[in-house]
């Protein structure tokens, strides 16, 4: 699952609103697990998040509940067939990729993506 700018407008938002005290995350562990917004945050949602309290539900599910625990579902899978052996690699790997995607970031760049193909102007077609 790839992030987007929202989602992580959504979680600074989040982290900041956790901080003050104002929402609490917990774990539900009747029937099927999973983990919940907690406290009543009916009229602040508009103010800091700008988005309905369904809005706020269905992205905390989607992020927490699936995303999140879809990656560490992954982590399982991989290190059940090949051992942690791999980990520390993958954790250099992904090291790097934060480095430079800040690095791009402070020099103006953006959002730079491998999957993305240079655009070439009309004149440059031929080269």
């Amino acid at each position: 699952m790839r992030l987007t700018t929202k989602d992580k407008t959504f979680l600074e938002t989040l982290r900041r609103m956790l901080d003050e005290g104002e929402l609490s995350i917990e774990f539900r562990e009747d029937g099927i697990k999973g983990i919940v917004l907690r406290q009543n945050y009916g009229t602040k949602i508009a103010r800091h998040f700008g988005m309905s309290r369904q809005g706020v539900r269905w992205r905390f599910q989607r992020l927490f509940n699936h995303g999140y625990v879809e990656s560490y579902e992954r982590l399982f899978w991989f290190e059940s067939l090949f051992g942690t052996g791999l980990r520390h690699y993958a954790m250099a790997m992904a090291k790097q990729r934060i480095e430079l995607r800040k690095k791009a970031q402070k020099l103006g760049l953006g959002a730079v993506s491998r999957r993305e193909n240079a655009r070439q102007s009309p004149d440059q077609s031929n080269l």
